[in-house]
């Protein structure tokens, strides 16, 4: 597979696809996982290890969080995105915890960067009103719906996770966090959500995750012999930085959130969704294979 060219535009009111449950497996072909799996390169290996032990428990946070209001939803249609966007989180998790171990295995601190994020979202379940954490939510989806739509429009970005199965895990979770970007956001406007806490929650957002995410990418390479190679950090860094992960539009579309009157689906990715539907998943899909069954 190799990422559609085609753009996506910015229209306003696009219809949300269908949010199907895949049950998918990819734990079969991590065993032979190298070291250094995202095409050899020292900090694009940590970085992505960082990302997928920060997932699980994540994810788990977002369930809790939209599962809350379930009830308060009277839109049968959100009901049943509300219904595809549980499963698929937890699909997610599932599939994430499975590399993390392997990743562990490979020297990577996955167990406690999981350890420390599951603590602290659970401290923030106890303490923070059910808005403001479904507020985050929708925040943190609109990071990763950004992300997913950068792995699957920009070759650079897809091939990032460089091992195959690495790479395929990565791309069918960019194609559901496509195709459920707007769930948790309409959860949030339904139950009365305002402007003022969903763009506060967003900024403070932005500058949490990157240093939350840097602070364990660091901590991670330190732990790392290959990082102390002479020159091996700067060559690598090198490398990241000028790479599809730190680019500016990246930048620029999480910034779209900030915006009055902001919704996910201004973006509209309904080609790009039908696309790698159908390279993974259509009658001759890449990753037919790894299904294991209905939902």
């Amino acid at each position: 597979m190799s990422p559609t060219t085609a753009t996506t535009t910015a229209t306003t009111g696009a219809t949300a696809p269908d949010v199907p449950t895949r049950r998918i497996s990819f734990r079969d072909g991590l065993g032979d996982l190298p070291q250094h799996f995202a095409n050899d390169d020292l900090v694009t290996s940590h970085f992505l290890a960082a990302m997928s032990a920060l997932f699980p428990d994540g994810e788990d946070f977002f369930v809790r969080s939209v599962r809350h209001y379930r009830d308060r939803i009277d839109d049968p249609a959100l009901r049943r995105d509300v219904a595809g966007f549980i499963g698929q989180e937890s699909m997610h998790g599932r599939e994430h915890r499975a590399l993390n171990e392997r990743l562990a295995e490979l020297g990577y601190p996955t167990r406690r960067i999981s350890r420390m994020v599951r603590t602290n979202l659970r401290i923030r379940s106890r303490i923070a009103r059910p808005i403001s954490n479904l507020a985050l939510t929708a925040a943190l989806e609109h990071f990763t719906a950004t992300l997913a739509e950068q792995a699957l429009t920009d070759p650079a970005a897809f091939e990032l996770p460089g091992d195959s199965v690495v790479r395929d895990l990565f791309a069918w979770h960019a194609l559901e966090e496509s195709e459920h970007k707007a769930v948790a956001f309409d959860v949030y406007r339904a139950v009365g959500g305002g402007e003022r806490l969903r763009i506060m929650t967003m900024k403070g957002a932005r500058i949490g995750f990157a240093v939350v995410t840097s602070l364990h990418v660091v901590t991670s390479l330190l732990g790392d012999r290959r990082t102390y190679r002479r020159g091996e950090l700067r060559r690598s860094w090198r490398r990241f930085r000028s790479g599809p992960v730190l680019r500016r539009e990246v930048w620029d579309v999480l910034c779209e959130y900030d915006r009055p009157g902001f919704h996910p689906d201004d973006r509209d990715h309904s080609e790009l969704i039908a696309y790698w539907r159908s390279h993974m998943f259509g009658a001759d899909g890449a990753l037919n294979e790894r299904l294991i069954g209905a939902a």
